[in-house]
């Protein structure tokens, strides 16, 4: 599968998407950025420095500390299709992030989403 299109997507535009859906469930941008934090393995000031630039979406995920090996914990479906069983690790990664704010976005509480040792 041909993922060019969504790795060329523009951070900025992709990632306040994310934001919404979690606030219209009535969970604040920050538990998103927390979520994004633990993921990605940037701080909330990177990824607001990132959100302030043009970097697309790939290369956000591409340059991540602890982005691959996060998003490996990360189990579940969404989109009918299973998080763990994505190969492409870009695609599993942008999924990753998707199904967490789902999970958010549902009620689920931090501490039920990600690892307590985190």
């Amino acid at each position: 599968m041909d993922n060019s299109k969504v790795f060329n997507m523009e951070f900025a535009r992709t990632y306040p998407l994310l934001i919404a859906k979690a606030e219209r469930k009535g969970r604040s941008k920050e538990e998103v950025y927390t979520l994004t934090s633990w993921l990605t393995g940037y701080s909330t000031d990177e990824i607001q420095a990132h959100l302030d630039s043009d970097i697309s979406y790939g290369d956000f995920f591409s340059g991540a500390p602890d982005a691959e090996a996060n998003s490996a914990l990360v189990k579940g479906t969404v989109c009918g299709v299973k998080v763990e069983k994505i190969e492409d690790p870009f695609m599993r990664q942008v999924r990753a992030l998707d199904k967490l704010v789902d999970d958010l976005a549902k009620g689920k509480a931090l501490e039920d989403i990600i690892p307590k040792a985190w």
